[in-house]
């Protein structure tokens, strides 16, 4: 009976212990209290302060969690090159196709609400994309086309996966770009123009780049999932997410177009001129967060800091609760995270519901944890979880192009070399 009794309060310590961690959400901590090295994490600090003396980059922000205690979160460089102003921790940031994850957790939260199946047909939810056609015979001259009739509708569960042929405007295929241009169909980020939904029933009617399921291409998926967020729960995408996510979640510096007492904290869009010096962008193309939108993109709108988006992720490795908030299940998030592609072919590795995932062919490359949960954004963002190492890690930047991406490679072999256990 004492045995028991011993056990018994053993358990609840472990309980109250387990509850605890998950209620305080993500504190600083010293890098050693969680098996970090401080003297190896300063290689870090090495090679970014060397990408920017060699004019590679202007500035940048690194984070790293591990166990849920912030051992890194270091800000390097200017985030303006024209006015030198230093970059900061709390900085905003385009994070482009960063915005897949979140609305990607936006589908599954109405999934668990029984709104939908995977496998349903998106057309049941928005008509337009019924009756699909593949692009047969693609004319250049006046970039009119034929198609083929489709095997089978594009499921939801295609658009999670990007299987479903629907091709990027703006980076994808030359054919498709012509024909969505031609449609005024847009690639994303924002507008104070243009609505969601009128241009993703217009989306519906154009061709798609190869048979559903067929393989892998990255395009607009994520955008027409943004609409059907809108559609199952009423609300516009910007308001659903507020309310559902970044509120419960404490992300209060993450949005589609910034109020205007946070425009100062927006990192400038770093280019490169003829001679490749480092210039802020040129053009309202990169100015978008700063208008009073009406476009909300699924795929590609949201700014924010890389706390922010480390809250998030964190979520997602504590199997979908943060704070005691919880917006996923702990099998959703189990189901978001695992190979949905089955032999399709993603380099290395293969990819979830929203996210790519490590292979161990992939874990071989530079050491990231073979089921690690990974993507990143246009203008040079990127991120990854690791729950075999409970890390989660962020790189944001603000460059396009980007021709030293191998920054973001080193970033991530770096961390691991900086483990101490």
């Amino acid at each position: 009976m004492k045995k028991i009794l011993i056990l018994q309060v053993a358990c609840l310590i472990i309980i109250i212990a387990f509850s605890c961690k998950q209620a305080t959400g993500l504190k600083e901590t010293s890098p050693i209290s969680v098996r970090v090295s401080e003297d190896r994490l300063i290689r870090i600090d090495k090679m970014l302060k060397q990408s920017i003396d060699s004019g590679w980059i202007a500035g940048a922000v690194g984070f790293i969690a591990r166990d849920g205690k912030i051992v890194y979160d270091k800000s390097f460089g200017v985030s303006n090159v024209e006015t030198k102003s230093l970059m900061h921790n709390d900085d905003i940031f385009r994070i482009a196709s960063q915005t897949k994850a979140i609305t990607s957790v936006a589908v599954m939260m109405l999934f668990e609400e029984g709104k939908f199946l995977l496998d349903d047909p998106i057309s049941k939810y928005i008509p337009e994309f019924a009756n699909p056609g593949v692009l047969d015979k693609f004319n250049e001259k006046d970039s009119t086309y034929t198609t083929v009739p489709a095997n089978r509708e594009i499921t939801i569960r295609d658009l999670l996966t990007h299987t479903s042929g629907i091709d990027y405007a703006g980076i994808g295929s030359g054919n498709m770009r012509a024909i969505y241009s031609k449609s005024g169909i847009p690639g994303g980020f924002g507008s104070d123009k243009i609505v969601l939904g009128d241009k993703i029933r217009a989306l519906g009617k154009l061709p798609l780049i190869h048979q559903p399921g067929e393989r892998f291409t990255y395009g607009l998926n994520v955008d027409v999932l943004g609409y059907l967020v809108e559609v199952l729960s009423g609300e516009n995408l910007d308001n659903y997410f507020h309310r559902h996510i970044f509120e419960p979640l404490g992300m209060n510096d993450t949005y589609f177009y910034l109020p205007a007492s946070k425009h100062d904290r927006l990192v400038k869009v770093i280019a490169e001129d003829k001679n490749h010096h480092l210039v802020n962008a040129p053009g309202s193309f990169v100015d978008y967060p700063l208008v009073k939108g009406t476009y909300y993109s699924g795929g590609a709108g949201l700014s924010s800091t890389i706390k922010d988006y480390a809250i998030f992720l964190q979520m997602l490795l504590n199997k979908g609760e943060y704070k005691g908030k919880r917006l996923l299940a702990r099998r959703t998030v189990d189901l978001m995270t695992t190979n949905q592609i089955g032999d399709l072919n993603l380099g290395r590795d293969k990819f979830g519901l929203g996210f790519e995932i490590t292979t161990a062919s992939g874990q071989e490359r530079l050491g990231i944890s073979e089921g690690s949960f990974s993507w990143g954004g246009y203008f040079a963002t990127t991120y990854w979880a690791d729950p075999k190492e409970r890390l989660v890690c962020l790189l944001f930047l603000q460059q396009s192009p980007f021709s030293h991406s191998e920054i973001q490679d080193k970033f991530k072999a770096l961390v691991y070399q900086a483990l101490a256990d």
